[in-house]
């Protein structure tokens, strides 16, 4: 009886190894066939038609996208190259956006400890850099101002604004629309009437599947580009407010609000580069002032109270909050 038994089961593991060399050799090639079959069905990014658009066109596209966007806040990690840096290489931020102009940036350590605070609104700024004990205020137009530091938040300031919406062209610029294969490319000018001698001041890449922009350079008035911020791994958002991420699109199609989550800048002055990569981002949240930096009595007009016109402006002071 012992011998039966040990040779039934000896029976029964030959045909279980029978069945997996049919389904090695046989059935699993045409389950493989099956799964890429659907898997090349799928609608991928690569397979959308190249659409069509004229320079009117993207110029209301940009409008729409930036009037979607009423207030972000986000967080962020920036990992930092160059020159002139006196914070971490690699460093944690949030950011908070609320329209027209008022834009935070705060950093911060690995174990949460605050490296800066950077408040933008009506025209000024001001940089505390706790570490340092160190404030600075000033009006934009003298950015330059901050030193060697003013290079690297500069380009944070371009990254980040063009995450919340790539700047709109206004009506006293002019543009022209250049096809280049699967990318159109904007050209801005800041003259409405055209002129031989005149050099654009942006321009702006958008990818022709879904219209998104890629890349801008920043140029200077000499027509030599400043600095160029691309755009990558576009996602979904959703508004806080409708709990929806469809919003009409300007060139006859629904547009699904899309933001990027990589975005990297550089320096073409040769100053160094920055690569954000977003964790999360949520459009049109309710923001109290506290959390623009603008919190207190009469918190709205802190930043002009901060800036003097004197000739101390700009300078480096103690930070009061030390």
């Amino acid at each position: 009886m012992r011998s039966w038994r040990s040779q039934g089961k000896r029976q029964k593991a030959k045909g279980k190894r029978w069945d997996v060399f049919i389904f090695t050799f046989y059935l699993l090639p045409f389950t493989l066939h099956l799964a890429m079959t659907a898997c090349a069905s799928l609608p991928g990014r690569s397979e959308l038609p190249l659409r069509s658009a004229t320079g009117e066109q993207l110029v209301e596209l940009l409008q729409e996208r930036k009037a979607a966007v009423q207030s972000m806040k986000g967080l962020f990690s920036v990992s930092i190259k160059g020159p002139g840096i006196p914070i971490a290489q690699r460093v944690d931020g949030a950011v908070y956006y609320r329209g027209p102009d008022s834009l935070r940036l705060r950093g911060f350590t690995r174990l949460g400890g605050e490296l800066f605070d950077l408040v933008l609104r009506d025209g000024h700024y001001r940089l505390r850099l706790p570490t340092m004990g160190k404030m600075l205020a000033g009006r934009l137009s003298e950015w330059e101002r901050m030193g060697t530091v003013s290079r690297p938040f500069k380009l944070s300031v371009w990254a980040v604004t063009g995450a919340v919406g790539i700047t709109p062209i206004a009506n006293d610029e002019r543009v022209t629309l250049v096809e280049e294969g699967d990318r159109y490319r904007l050209e801005v000018y800041a003259d409405v009437e055209p002129s031989g001698s005149a050099s654009p001041s942006r321009h702006i890449w958008f990818e022709r599947r879904r219209l998104q922009v890629v890349q801008e350079d920043r140029l200077t008035t000499t027509g030599e580009v400043e600095a160029t911020v691309e755009f990558e791994d576009f996602r979904p958002v959703t508004h806080a407010s409708t709990g929806t991420s469809v919003s009409s699109g300007a060139v006859g199609v629904p547009d699904i609000m899309l933001k990027p989550f990589t975005v990297t800048a550089y320096d073409r002055q040769g100053q160094g580069s920055l690569t954000m990569k977003f964790h999360e981002i949520i459009t049109n949240p309710p923001l109290k002032l506290d959390e623009l930096g603008l919190g207190g009595a009469g918190g709205a007009m802190r930043l002009r109270a901060a800036s003097p016109e004197r000739s101390r402006e700009g300078e480096w002071r103690e930070d009061p909050g030390r």
